[in-house]
């Protein structure tokens, strides 16, 4: 061990490996022999070295072994990055093991629309679901909003979802915040009750922080959504960039200022006041007052 650690005590040495061939040759003595002979003569600096050289090892094989551990903790709470790679597609979750016809109650998932988020559902019964957003394109480690709808549900049936691989540690569910649902009959977004959602640490999802909430369908027919907050899609946002932009407003410019990773539009816009000056901008403030 003391041989190979003044092996490479030599070799880091500067020009060390440069002249050890013309020391060996000018004292007649093979490589191997000198380094034998440069242990003998430096056995204190060599043993530091080795010290110096486990120690950096145990460091770094720490810090590889919780990288890899926390690696896998997200991987395994997201259910694998390879398994979320893309939205539920009108998922029926039925018991398992269940093989027979789809019943009323058999609740059908679906987030592939715009906006959607939900990449898996786990059956934990036939009131409760384990629900795994998936996580930012360019970010795995960013996992916080979640769109989705469920249909084929029961009249008065109850059920818990449980989304279980949130990111955040602090989040605004805490603090009264609950989120948003409508359906066919009521296309109105409402926030779900306060009491009925609670945020918290689960023991059974390693801890992690979990948002469940609860719900009752009373109409069979109906499509649910429901969503972190109120969606505003990247659509909505064109049309009204769209609506401005016909309207050859003087004081706005709109330019492309490059595509995503989606090859989306990317827009650029440029404001200025109307007129460029202040009279003329106080006297439609007036306006919009009623005083002039």
């Amino acid at each position: 061990m003391l041989y190979r650690a003044a092996q490479h005590y030599l070799a880091s040495c500067e020009k060390t490996s440069v002249w050890l061939g013309e020391l060996c040759a000018f004292r007649a003595l093979t490589p191997a022999g000198y380094v034998k002979s440069f242990l003998e003569r430096h056995h204190a600096v060599v043993l530091e070295t080795l010290l110096q050289r486990r120690r950096a090892v145990r460091f770094y094989g720490r810090m590889m072994e919780e990288n890899s551990r926390e690696h896998l903790d997200t991987d395994n709470e997201a259910g694998g990055e390879d398994a979320l790679v893309g939205n539920v597609n009108k998922l029926m979750v039925t018991p398992p093991g269940y093989t027979g016809p789809p019943k009323k109650g058999h609740i059908i998932f679906d987030a592939c629309f715009e906006s959607g988020n939900l990449g898996r559902v786990d059956y934990i019964s036939e009131f409760e679901f384990d629900l795994f957003i998936r996580p930012d394109t360019c970010n795995p480690r960013f996992r916080v909003w979640f769109n989705f709808t469920v249909e084929n549900v029961r009249e008065t049936q109850r059920v818990i979802f449980n989304i279980v691989n949130f990111s955040k540690t602090k989040s605004l569910y805490r603090d009264g915040m609950s989120p948003v649902v409508k359906s066919t009959s009521r296309p109105k977004w409402q926030r779900l009750p306060a009491k009925n959602v609670y945020y918290y640490r689960c023991p059974d999802h390693r801890r992690n922080y979990v948002m469940s909430f609860a719900f009752c369908f009373d109409r069979e027919d109906d499509v649910y959504q429901f969503a972190y907050c109120y969606p505003y899609t990247y659509s909505r946002l064109q049309h009204y960039l769209a609506s401005l932009e016909r309207r050859n407003l003087d004081y706005l410019q709109r330019e492309q200022l490059g595509l995503s990773v989606y090859n989306t539009l990317n827009d650029l816009q440029r404001w200025r006041r109307e007129g460029g000056n202040e009279e003329k901008e106080s006297r439609m403030r007036l306006q919009q007052l009623g005083l002039q």
